[in-house]
């Protein structure tokens, strides 16, 4: 008789149990690890065509993101900018330790700039009356990030679906995030044990309520059950 008894009580606690793991269980996030974002804190994080240091195709620009792909120990998968012409997404990596990850989805990752730049031809000199001679060309190049190499400023740019790099007199202007400088990304000294995922006062006393009455419960089933039972029908069953 004692078994079927227990047997009988278990749905009660269950019941009792699963509400109190209820406030245990942490919020889920809102945000899915395919919109996690990293930003190029400094002008010094490069952007590489493979996981290798050689492959070095530009810098990003200072301040702004690029989009996590997956996150690994010495390189991490990324891609830069989106598909909207004249704009082109690049996928490659970049160095995990030059990144700093933020945990909210940047309103501006991406520097979307175009350059336009104009080429003056050596015409010769020559004279054709009323036909002119066309000596400059004024060409616009959907921008990415700079190289330098032996003193002289190159732009990794896009043109007619074609990646390359243009000579420019330097880093062209641009206006700077600065959403990640006031957004901690990591849990602040002396935050409360409910802000790093800890149970607060109201929680504790919920649970301890709901443990109570389990036991409560559990005893009144039990005192119910006896009482109901004929003389010597609680003894123990072999």
């Amino acid at each position: 008789m004692i078994a079927r008894m227990k047997v009988s009580v278990l749905p009660a606690l269950g019941l009792f149990l699963l509400v109190a793991a209820s406030f245990f269980s942490p919020p889920i996030s809102a945000r899915a690890d395919v919109l996690r974002y990293a930003v190029a804190a400094n002008d010094g994080v490069w952007f590489y065509a493979s996981e290798n240091e050689d492959e070095r195709l530009f810098l990003l620009p200072e301040s702004y993101y690029v989009r996590v792909l997956s996150e690994e120990e010495n390189f991490s998968a990324v891609e830069y900018l989106v598909n909207d012409p004249p704009f082109r997404k690049v996928v490659g990596y970049c160095q995990t330790a030059a990144l700093t990850f933020v945990d909210f989805i940047p309103a501006r990752p991406f520097l979307k700039k175009e350059l336009t730049v104009s080429y003056t031809l050596h015409n010769g000199g020559a004279d054709f009356g009323d036909r002119p001679v066309f000596s400059e060309i004024e060409r616009s190049y959907v921008y990415y990030g700079m190289r330098y190499e032996g003193g002289v400023s190159y732009a990794y740019v896009l043109y007619e679906g074609s990646f390359g790099y243009i000579p420019v007199e330097g880093e062209p202007a641009f206006e700077k995030n600065d959403d990640y400088l006031s957004v901690s990304t990591e849990p602040e000294e002396g935050a409360s044990p409910e802000a790093k995922g800890g149970l607060s006062a109201a929680q504790i006393a919920v649970i301890c309520v709901v443990c109570v009455a389990a036991v409560a419960a559990a005893v009144f089933i039990l005192r119910g059950r006896r009482r109901a039972s004929p003389s010597g029908e609680d003894k123990t069953e072999f």
